[in-house]
């Protein structure tokens, strides 16, 4: 039978069964007729992959393999220049700017509290979440593979973790957002930008011993939800320092 191999580096390795590993995999040259056929067999959605090299010459997602192919698969790198090769993934958006699917709810709120623009619905079918990321220049963040694989896909992340928290420190390492955090800055229920407001702005929404207390809000202008530094507060402050810290 008609093979082709392939080589996975990196992250990529967490993406297939342990046997698979760090070692070259056969795959029937039928059933990958494209580096994207052939990549996204093995379960590695194409928005994983940054550099693709067969038979050591990079080639693009659309590249025809012929039987007998070796091919290198490669995540982004951080660490590495590779500005002389032609990268698999289009420029990321200046802003890190996200989709959620209907799974990471609670991960959507954790990307509000540290200020990022994260767009979510927990009735979004998947043709809403792909149309958002190739529309919108989203960075459409998923558990689930399949989704992934779409082409109108452009940009993307397969979360690896179940736990909320842990997939907090995941995106803020792959995208290296530790920069562009701007804790407390966006409504966490509908994603819009907060702005200050005095206690005079929001006396009718407030209660009136917490108007005692405190001085300081923000006003969310589309949905009218007023935050103030309560007990709450101390808790999320704690949780973003520890995800900062990872």
């Amino acid at each position: 039978m008609e093979v082709i191999r392939i080589r996975l580096y990196g992250g990529l390795n967490d993406l297939v069964p342990e046997a698979s590993r760090h070692r070259d995999i056969a795959r029937p040259f039928f059933l990958a007729r494209s580096a994207k056929d052939a990549i996204e067999s093995l379960g590695v959605p194409h928005t994983e992959v940054d550099l693709i090299l067969v038979n050591g010459e990079p080639v693009g997602l659309e590249h025809l393999l012929v039987a007998g192919d070796r091919v290198s698969v490669y995540p982004p790198f951080r660490s590495l220049d590779l500005s002389g090769l032609p990268r698999v993934q289009p420029p990321r958006p200046a802003e890190a700017r996200f989709v959620l699917d209907t799974h990471l709810g609670r991960l959507a709120t954790y990307l509000r509290m540290l200020g990022f623009d994260a767009r979510y619905a927990n009735d979004a079918t998947d043709e809403d979440l792909a149309a958002s990321s190739a529309n919108d220049a989203r960075i459409l963040l998923t558990r689930d593979r399949g989704l992934l694989k779409r082409t109108a896909v452009r940009h993307g992340y397969l979360v690896r973790s179940a736990n909320p928290r842990e997939q907090l420190v995941e995106i803020l390492q792959r995208y290296d957002l530790h920069a562009a955090v701007a804790p407390f800055s966006r409504c966490l229920h509908c994603n819009a930008p907060l702005r200050r407001a005095e206690t005079a702005d929001v006396e009718d929404r407030v209660p009136p011993r917490t108007r005692e207390v405190f001085h300081d809000y923000a006003l969310c202008p589309a949905c009218g939800r007023v935050y103030w530094p309560g007990s709450h507060y101390d808790h999320m402050r704690r949780l973003i320092d520890w995800a900062l810290s990872r």
